[in-house]
């Protein structure tokens, strides 16, 4: 670290009354180590940022450090950054973010620019659509893509911003110390574990997913994931364009759900790649199948009866989902929220510190909020502590009431909503729920997880 400038008195007093702040601040945190020595200006400098986890969000906050002059390194246990998964959106909220990284044209070129969402019944009558992204007047586009090829593009931009050694991989954290200092930490080969090496930085964030290694050295008895007992069974597949080849259909409620919609250009004109997702309930316990089903490959058999249940008008779902080479199959799993996500110089990101349920697209984006929320800290904080409790006094409440309303369905409630008025379909769908209650449903979510027009469109501070 920098030795720290020669000040005047009025600035001593100024440097004092932060030190203190941070002290008392600490004192109320019982169990988190007070450390000593603050800094003047922004936490800037050589030290870096220990991210353990490349995923979108701890991708995202390299990048945002990077913007503000903060170095990191991160430490991935995949043995490649490859572009494997199916298909999430991601809202204007979070675009704003990636926006600012000059990342548009990136996106551009491995997703589609979302324009208009349905939510309909199983029987494909529309009980809510409205125009998406730049359509609904966003400053900014939602877009519908392949997660695995959002993770890569900001893989190849994190390695050309910020050099070939910013990430990498088939290395696991192991364990980490911390002292007045910084943080300590041992990382190891994510196969046999050899290999160890010795990492020393001033902050340490666990980005690394809901079996985050952090999250459970400090909460080693949180036990599994809480599951909501419904199977997820997700694919994509090449296949003709639908509607206006960049619209969004989800169909059903909590308890039985398809969703539908293009993440890229096809191979062939005329066609999409298409992303699509059957939930089921299929189990009342709250304890969801081992760790290594979360990618346990799909059958058809024990899947397409299901499939059958949900029709969409004019387009055919048996065939989407037979023309698909391979699907899998994962538990719909988050966990309960957090007291707190902060000790010391260690804290939490995106689904190692909210996991959430897959509705109201919020998973990914909520990720890509806490990496800019954190980064601002981490540059203006006089003390990457003072950072880290500022950003999570922040995040943490907002993510554990979207975790709370994605639990009685998001957004799309409306569905289950109008599905328990009027469970064999309707003629008139203002007369089971009149506009305004849907709308309030729809928008309401909306407001608290931060992305109606006013709040996305409004100057970010």
């Amino acid at each position: 670290m920098a030795k720290p400038e020669k000040t005047g008195k009025k600035d001593r007093k100024t440097k004092d009354k932060s030190g203190k702040k941070a002290a008392r601040v600490a004192a109320k945190r019982q169990d988190v180590m007070v450390i000593g020595g603050t800094r003047r200006g922004a936490f800037t400098g050589q030290p870096k940022v220990l991210i353990a986890g490349a995923g979108v969000g701890g991708l995202t906050l390299a990048l945002m450090l990077h913007k503000r002059g903060i170095a990191s390194v991160i430490y991935e246990q995949a043995s490649a950054i490859l572009p494997v998964g199916a298909g999430i959106n991601v809202l204007p909220h979070a675009i704003r973010e990636l926006a600012e990284l000059d990342l548009l044209p990136v996106l551009d070129s491995v997703g589609i620019r979302t324009t208009e969402l349905f939510y309909m019944n199983r029987t494909g009558q529309i009980v809510w659509r409205e125009p998406r992204g730049i359509a609904a007047g966003f400053e900014v586009p939602q877009y519908s893509i392949h997660r695995g090829r959002l993770q890569k593009a900001l893989y190849d931009v994190a390695v050309d911003r910020l050099g070939p050694d910013a990430v990498k991989t088939g290395r696991r954290l192991a364990g980490f110390i911390q002292d007045d200092g910084g943080v300590t930490a041992y990382v190891v080969d994510a196969i046999d574990g050899s290999g160890s090496e010795t990492v020393r930085a001033e902050v340490l964030i666990g980005a690394d997913g809901i079996h985050s290694a952090v999250r459970t050295h400090f909460y080693p008895d949180q036990g599994l994931p809480r599951w909501n007992g419904v199977q997820m069974w997700r694919g994509t597949a090449d296949f003709p364009t639908f509607l206006d080849g960049a619209s969004m259909i989800i169909a059903g409620g909590m308890g039985a759900k398809f969703v539908l919609y293009p993440i890229a250009p096809g191979e062939a004109p005329g066609t999409r790649l298409t992303n699509w997702v059957v939930n089921v309930k299929v189990s009342d316990t709250p304890h969801p199948p081992g760790k290594e089903s979360w990618s346990r490959r799909g059958r058809l058999d024990e899947m397409l009866p299901f499939a059958k249940r949900f029709e969409v008008p004019g387009f055919d779902l048996v065939s989407l989902i037979k023309s698909t080479e391979a699907f899998y199959e994962y538990p719909m799993c988050d966990r309960d929220p957090l007291p707190r996500w902060t000790f010391g110089r260690v804290s939490l990101l995106g689904d190692a510190a909210h996991p959430m349920y897959p509705v109201g697209s919020n998973g990914a984006g909520q990720a890509i909020l806490d990496a800019r929320m954190l980064a601002d800290r981490l540059a203006r904080a006089e003390h990457p502590y003072q950072a880290l409790i500022e950003y999570e006094a922040d995040r943490l409440p907002k993510t554990a009431e979207i975790v709370a309303l994605n639990r009685k369905g998001g957004p799309e409630r409306v569905i289950d909503e109008v599905e328990k008025l009027a469970p064999a379909g309707f003629t008139d769908v203002d007369r089971v729920l009149s506009h305004d209650e849907r709308r309030a449903i729809v928008r309401g979510y909306a407001g608290k997880a931060g992305f109606t027009l006013q709040q996305v469109n409004k100057k970010a501070g």
